[in-house]
């Protein structure tokens, strides 16, 4: 039975825990508001205002309001999000207002009915390859570009069936070191790829995807295979859709070799099978929480792979393998058939082994679905028409300027961010180079946009809310403060009011950045300075990453983010693929000897 306190017991925690409210002023408030959230939000804001700490009790007293009972441990664990969550809802609340403006938030009251359409949509062509002929060699096979594999299966110099079984046999060899697969496809691969044989034989080539093996991040659904999101209460999950992104890729004929590692619930590196491991560091993790399509596209295990970002999971885990990756705009591709963690900032992009390789990708996966509201048609075209010499390119100058040592204690870690800031000075010298002429941007500083964060953890505790009410997140591996257990719990107290106020805030934040924008048509910046991540992941602008070096003291790689209007992939793609043309680090490989000994 739930712990529910009378009025004098919630007016008594109230007045004596620094609200400078009298007793009669508390029950009065009690009495009117009828005991809701919104009680709780005035009392910890008056909290906020005296600077004092939140203490077990005072959650354990709050606890009834959002239906559930926690244990002593539980809300040891909520104490500093909870304090956190008080300090942000200060700083949005300081930020005026006006009742004209909306939050970011859409309802489409549009019928989802008669068949898709995608007036956008264009051909795109490939860039003829300097040499289409056979590798010597299956791990140089391995190792080729998408493009490259396409001309060859094309040719039929390789036949769709073999390369599936090489990549079936390297996932299989390298997986027990990697820990990147959670469910292997076989049996339907190989009758993709005999299918995919006999259309190219027939003449019936369906595109540069036909025949080409890849991998999904486990939680697309995928027809008589289990889709376990990499979470424990998950494992033996079997959803009743397929994602529209799967069926895309059906049709354009690829071939689906395994469903890769997700971090649980889309978090991380950590599923309930292991930690995935990054190739060119196996005692180090993937990042996440797309560990799996990072890590099996860097060792040559598949011609390329889907991941998701919501915050960063296209982005980290292609940083630290050193694979190219497309977080698109949001709505671009369909999200049907997806675990939903964030409905407002979920987004699904390619990760790949080259620039082009994610543009041929995208092509086959994006527009209108008749099925997800927020997905749209827009006009998407490949190779670009325009050259990058034209392109109006702006750079963050304070991401590049940014002292990145400080508060870094060790001269080891100090010595490798100012390599990595050496590497990103050293993009824009190569992009000069190109004839490219940059010019400096500012991006958004008028908001407190790190206090937005909660939007997220809101969204993603309403996608979860039975799972932590039935008590299943107790299942899922990660129990410490920033795992999604206890973040679930923090958010069943963020007030309603508090998340409606973000996303006005949130709109706010958008107009501003589309001002920006509208001066450049890409901009750079490192990938992990000057709060870009969060921003843009809120305002649902496109990115790619490419990795820029590779530090000299243990050989990992490092990354550079190419940033785009709202649907502007074909000009943001163009510049990144100049740049990678102008380097070879998308080139390199991870030493997998060690792994496979």
């Amino acid at each position: 039975m739930l712990n529910q306190p009378s009025l004098s017991d919630l007016s008594e925690t109230i007045s004596s825990h620094g609200s400078k409210w009298t007793r009669r002023e508390a029950l009065k408030l009690l009495s009117v508001a009828g005991v809701g959230s919104a009680v709780f939000a005035r009392a910890l804001s008056a909290l906020a205002a005296e600077k004092t700490e939140v203490t077990g009790d005072m959650i354990r007293q709050a606890e009834w309001i959002s239906g559930l009972e926690l244990t002593t441990e539980e809300r040891k664990l909520m104490l500093k999000g909870v304090t956190g969550a008080i300090e942000k809802y200060q700083k949005l609340r300081e930020v005026p207002l006006d009742n004209g403006v909306p939050p970011a938030l859409r309802f489409d009251p549009a019928p989802l009915t008669g068949p898709p359409t995608n007036p956008g949509r264009s051909t795109v062509q490939i860039t003829p390859s300097a040499s289409s002929r056979r590798p010597d060699s299956s791990e140089d096979l391995a190792f080729s570009s998408l493009t490259k594999l396409s001309a060859l299966v094309r040719s039929r110099q390789v036949t769709s069936v073999e390369l599936t079984r090489l990549y079936l046999e390297r996932l299989h060899r390298y997986d027990p070191a990697l820990h990147c697969v959670i469910t292997y496809t076989a049996e339907l691969a190989l009758k993709q790829a005999e299918q995919a044989d006999r259309e190219i034989a027939e003449g019936g080539y369906r595109g540069p995807l036909h025949g080409i093996p890849w991998g999904a991040k486990d939680i697309l659904a995928v027809p008589g295979y289990t889709t376990t999101w990499g979470a424990m209460p998950y494992k033996e999950q079997v959803r009743p859709d397929e994602s529209t992104v799967v069926a895309r890729l059906r049709q354009a004929g690829a071939v689906l070799v395994a469903k890769l590692s997700v971090g649980a619930l889309a978090m991380g590196d950590v599923w309930f099978g292991a930690t995935t491991k990054n190739p060119w560091k196996p005692e180090q993790g993937s990042s996440g929480s797309s560990a799996g399509p990072a890590a099996a596209t860097a060792a040559g295990l598949v011609g390329f792979a889907i991941g998701t970002e919501t915050r960063g999971s296209i982005i980290s885990p292609c940083t630290r393998c050193g694979t190219t990756g497309l977080r698109p705009t949001f709505g671009r591709v369909s999200r049907h058939g997806t675990m939903a963690l964030s409905w407002s900032m979920d987004k699904i992009g390619p990760i790949a082994r080259s620039v082009e390789d994610l543009a041929l990708i995208f092509h086959a996966i994006h527009g209108r679905d008749g099925l997800d509201p927020t997905a749209v048609d827009r006009p998407f075209g490949w190779p670009s028409s325009r050259d990058v010499g034209t392109l109006r390119v702006g750079y963050v100058q304070s991401a590049f300027e940014e002292d990145r040592t400080k508060n870094v204690k060790t001269k080891e870690r100090k010595a490798a961010l100012k390599q990595w800031q050496a590497y990103d000075r050293r993009t824009l010298e190569v992009l000069r180079e190109l004839g490219v002429r940059l010019v400096p941007i500012k991006l958004p500083d008028h908001y407190p946009v790190d206090a937005l964060s909660f939007i997220l953890s809101a969204e993603a505790a309403a996608s979860f809310d039975e799972l932590t009410r039935k008590g299943g997140d107790d299942l899922l591996v990660r129990q410490n403060a920033g795992a999604w257990p206890n973040i679930f719990r923090q958010a069943q107290l963020i007030p309603a009011v508090e998340y409606i106020r973000a996303n006005r805030i949130r709109t706010l934040v958008m107009q501003e950045m589309e001002k920006v924008i509208s001066e450049v048509d890409v901009y750079v910046t490192p990938s992990f300075v000057g709060g870009n991540l969060l921003l843009t992941n809120l305002t649902g602008h496109p990115a790619v990453v490419v990795p820029n070096g590779f530090r000299s003291a243990d050989g990992t790689p490092t990354s550079i983010i190419f940033m785009g209007k709202l649907y502007g992939e074909t000009e943001l793609l163009s510049l990144a693929h100049a740049y990678q043309q102008a380097t070879d680090f998308h080139l390199k490989r991870p030493p997998l000897a060690a792994l496979s000994a």
